[in-house]
């Protein structure tokens, strides 16, 4: 099982290896509410006025006492960038201007989920109890095609057969059916029998830590597809957190890792996330291949 956060993790870990750069980071000594308007960390000697992240919650600092180790949060601080103000436990991570803020890693992992489609589709299944005097039964609004279509036999075997004459109605009548799609049925069906429907639709995007992967109706070999197609989103703040132009330290790091070059970085995760699409395209081909069937 794969989570939400596992991917988040994954990714970063995928990314660090591609910059010299190692974020600074202490703890909380004492808990925060999503409200709180100060903080205090274990080391004071890596905090300073600027951007910080706990958890996923991007915070603006405004002053930091070296004294006492507190530091103020600006007015407009809690949920910076967008992300979502939340309480956070004595010990949680305080990373000082993170390289790639978990916020960001996570907006990505869904972009790349949102995109993938038609490439790779979520397969999911819907059943229904066959009815005499029908034929024509109302599709879930997300199903886009049908890859297979079977009833259930009477008798200990519990068989399965497959059902060769149906027709999908993707513009059904919405003042009939309200989810717009139906599929027709002319095979010769038990009445009261169950039908199952596997259908494709657009992969669902994670929300939750505790999401599993599997709730984007992706198989489990396409998670390293997802995170490469995040990885080469998120490479380009490599070019964001450089030092000011006028030091040493900003010669140095220039010659070894020239603006730019995150650009690079980005071609080879993208690259490297077109071989991977291009096989996993390839196995869902060869997992559910084309069926023959009638329509009326």
């Amino acid at each position: 099982m794969t989570l939400f956060v596992d991917i988040v993790d994954e990714t970063a870990l995928a990314l660090t290896g591609y910059t010299s750069r190692q974020d600074q980071a202490t703890y909380l000594l004492a808990s925060i509410t999503s409200t709180a308007t100060t903080l205090q960390v274990a080391d004071g000697a890596v905090l300073t006025r600027g951007l910080i992240e706990i958890d996923d919650e991007l915070i603006w600092i405004d002053s930091f006492n070296r004294t006492t180790n507190i530091a103020t949060i600006a007015p407009y601080g809690r949920g910076f960038r967008n992300t979502d103000p939340t309480s956070h436990d004595a010990g949680a991570r305080v990373t000082i201007s993170p390289s790639f803020p978990r916020s960001v890693i996570r907006k990505n992992i869904n972009m790349a989920i949102d995109a993938i489609y038609p490439d790779l589709f979520g397969v999911y299944y819907t059943t229904f109890p066959f009815i005499a005097a029908r034929t024509t039964y109302a599709l879930p609004q997300e199903a886009i095609d049908i890859l297979g279509l079977s009833w259930q036999t009477i008798g200990p075997s519990l068989e399965w057969l497959p059902i060769r004459h149906y027709r999908v109605d993707r513009m059904a009548n919405p003042l009939t059916w309200n989810s717009g799609k139906t599929i027709s049925i002319s095979d010769g069906i038990i009445p009261g029998r169950t039908i199952m429907a596997t259908y494709t639709k657009k992969p669902s995007q994670l929300q939750y830590d505790s999401d599993d992967f599997t709730l984007t109706g992706l198989p489990d070999s396409a998670r390293e597809v997802i995170e490469l197609g995040a990885a080469y989103r998120t490479a380009s703040y490599l070019d964001l957190g450089r030092i000011p132009a006028a030091t040493a330290e900003a010669d140095s790091m220039q010659q070894q890792d020239p603006i730019g070059s995150a650009a690079n970085i980005s071609r080879y995760f993208y690259q490297l996330y077109q071989q991977r699409l291009t096989v996993e395209v390839r196995r869902q081909q060869e997992m559910y291949p084309p069926r023959t069937h009638y329509s009326r």
